[in-house]
C-alpha cells in the first residue's frame, strides 16, 4: 500500500508551499487508496507552539484534507518517537555506521584551516564514548537518488562530511529523527519540497544502514514570486490562513495549487479536486520552479465565486456581513454581487451601503464624481426621484434626461449619483441599488450630498 507523509513543523503559519505539497501527497494517496500520514515535527521546542500546530491541521482541513477522509492518518508527533530515535543511534553505532566525536566547531576549523570546509573525520577512529554521534559516510563511490521529478540524481560521497545523527546528549538531529519516523510508519513515498533534495543522499544512507529499502523520491519544484524569487515568509504573502481569511474559496485554492508545477495535460485549468485526482502523476511535475501568481489565483476565485448556487453564495458571504444586516435586504442583490467580487470579503464593500444610515465617506471617490455639473444632476435627480417608478429601467430613464438636459451620457451623469448613495465610485448596479435602498432613504442621501455641496 502507498503510504504517504506529510511533516510540518509548528513554528509559524501555514505555508502555502507546504500546503502544495500536502495535496500532491493527498491526490496521490487518494488515487490509490493508500494513506497520508499528518506527522507534527515538534521536537524544536523553542519555537514551536500550541496554536501553530493547531493552525496546521486547522488549514489542512479547510483545504479538504483531514480525518473525515479515510486516508487520513494522525496527527502523529514526532517528540513521541524519542525512544525509537535513540535506538536507531545505538544501532549505528554497534554497527560501526557511527561514532562518537568531541570535536567543537573551533578545533576542526583550526585543523583545516577554514570555517567552510566540511568535517575532517578526526574522530572516525578514536573509539570515543561519549561527544556528538557521526555517521560514517563512504568515502567512494556515489549515493544514486531516482527521484520521481528529477530522474537520476547523483551525490558523490567523496563531497559528503561525516555528518551528525545526534547530540551529544543522545538528542536526534531531523536527519535521523526523519528517516526513522517514516521507518517507523512505513512509509513508502516521500513527496517533499525541493530544498529538502541536499538531505536526501544522508537519508537513503541511513535507510540503507538501519536494513531498511528506501522510500520512492519525489522532490516538488521551489514555488516564486513574480521577481523569481523563493518565496518568503518576510516578503511574500505566504500564509494560506491569510487567503482563507481574505475570502478566497478552498475549492479554488485547492485548484490552483495543484497546477503549481503540474498540468492535467489539456488546456483545461478550472477543473474540481475529484478530476484532477485521477489524471495525478508526479512523473509529470515540472522541476523548474512554479511562479506563484496572486492576480491567476484571484482570477481562480471569482471563477469559483461566479460558479456557486445563488443560495450558497448567500451563505458563504455571511461572516463578511454585520450581525445587524438584514439578510433579506441582501438577498435581493446577492445575485448582482456575486458577478462582481473575486473575493468574497469584497462583499462588505459592495452593499454597506443599503445597511448604514449614511454610505461611507472616501474623500478620493468625492473628489472624482463631485465637480463640473454635480449639484445640477443632483438636484434635477433629486426632483425627478419623487414621482419615478421605483424599477431600474425607470430610474434609469430619469437620470439619462438629467443628464440630456446638461449635455452629459449616462456614465458621467451617474458618477454623482452614485457616490452620493454608495459613498463610492465603483459598486453594483446603481439603478438595482436605489430600488433596493427605496426612495426615501435614496432621497436623503440625495440631499445630504447637496448640502456638502453647500447647494
Amino acid at each position: 500500500m502507498i503510504r504517504v507523509r506529510f511533516a510540518p513543523s509548528p513554528t509559524g503559519m501555514f505555508h502555502v508551499g507546504g500546503a502544495r505539497s500536502a495535496l500532491f501527497n493527498w491526490a496521490l494517496a487518494e488515487q490509490a487508496g493508500g494513506r497520508f500520514v499528518l506527522r507534527i515535527e515538534d521536537t524544536d521546542a523553542a519555537r514551536n507552539r500550541p496554536e501553530w500546530t493547531e493552525g496546521i491541521i486547522s488549514a489542512l482541513a479547510w483545504i479538504g484534507v483531514n480525518d473525515t477522509h479515510p486516508a487520513f492518518e494522525g496527527p502523529y508527533f514526532q517528540s513521541s518517537y524519542e525512544k525509537q530515535h535513540r535506538e536507531a543511534v545505538a544501532t549505528l553505532l554497534a554497527d560501526g555506521r557511527a561514532y562518537h566525536c568531541g570535536c567543537t566547531r573551533d578545533e576542526v576549523k583550526a585543523r583545516t584551516g577554514s570555517e567552510h570546509q566540511g568535517y575532517d573525520g578526526f574522530c572516525r577512529d578514536r573509539g570515543l564514548a561519549e561527544g556528538a554521534v557521526r555517521f560514517r559516510t563512504p568515502d567512494e563511490g556515489v549515493t544514486v537518488i531516482q527521484d520521481l521529478v528529477r530522474g537520476t540524481v547523483e551525490f558523490p560521497n567523496a563531497a559528503m562530511e561525516d555528518f551528525v545523527v545526534a547530540r551529544g546528549d543522545g538528542s536526534p538531529l531531523f536527519v535521523l529523527a526523519n528517516v526513522v519516523d517514516d521507518v517507523e510508519m512505513r512509509i513508502s513515498h516521500v513527496v517533499r519540497a525541493e530544498e529538502h533534495l541536499s538531505n536526501t543522499p544522508k537519508q537513503q544512507l541511513l535507510w540503507d544502514a538501519l536494513g531498511v529499502t528506501p522510500p520512492i523520491w519525489a522532490h516538488v519544484p521551489v514555488i516564486v514570486n513574480e521577481k523569481r524569487q523563493k518565496l518568503s515568509k518576510r516578503r511574500d504573502k505566504v500564509a494560506l490562513e491569510s487567503y482563507r481569511d481574505e475570502g478566497y474559496l478552498a475549492e479554488a485554492m485547492v485548484n490552483y495549487l495543484m497546477l503549481l508545477g503540474w498540468g492535467p495535460g489539456d488546456d483545461r485549468e478550472i477543473m474540481p479536486w475529484s478530476e484532477m485526482v485521477p489524471l495525478f502523476r508526479l512523473q509529470d511535475v515540472n522541476p523548474s520552479p512554479a511562479f506563484f501568481d496572486e492576480k491567476k489565483l484571484r482570477a481562480f476565485n471569482g471563477e469559483y465565486i461566479r460558479a456557486l448556487p445563488l443560495a450558497e453564495f448567500v451563505s458563504r458571504c455571511d461572516p463578511w456581513l454585520e450581525p445587524g444586516w438584514d439578510r433579506e435586504v441582501f438577498a435581493k442583490v446577492a445575485e448582482l454581487a456575486q458577478t462582481r467580487i473575486a473575493v468574497l470579503s469584497e462583499i462588505t464593500a459592495n452593499v454597506d451601503f443599503l445597511f448604514l444610515d449614511e454610505p461611507v465617506f472616501d474623500q478620493a471617490s468625492w473628489d472624482k464624481a463631485m465637480k463640473n455639473s454635480a449639484v445640477e444632476i443632483l438636484t434635477g435627480y433629486l426632483a425627478r426621484l419623487e414621482t419615478v417608478a421605483m424599477d431600474p429601467d425607470s430610474l434609469k430613464g430619469a437620470l439619462e434626461e438629467v443628464g440630456t438636459e446638461h449635455g452629459l451620457k449616462l456614465g458621467k451623469a451617474q458618477a454623482p449619483v452614485r457616490v452620493a448613495v454608495t459613498g463610492r465610485t465603483v459598486g453594483l448596479p446603481l439603478f438595482e441599488s436605489i430600488e433596493v435602498l427605496g426612495r426615501e432613504r435614496t432621497a436623503e442621501r440625495l440631499r445630504a450630498a447637496l448640502a456638502r455641496l453647500g447647494a
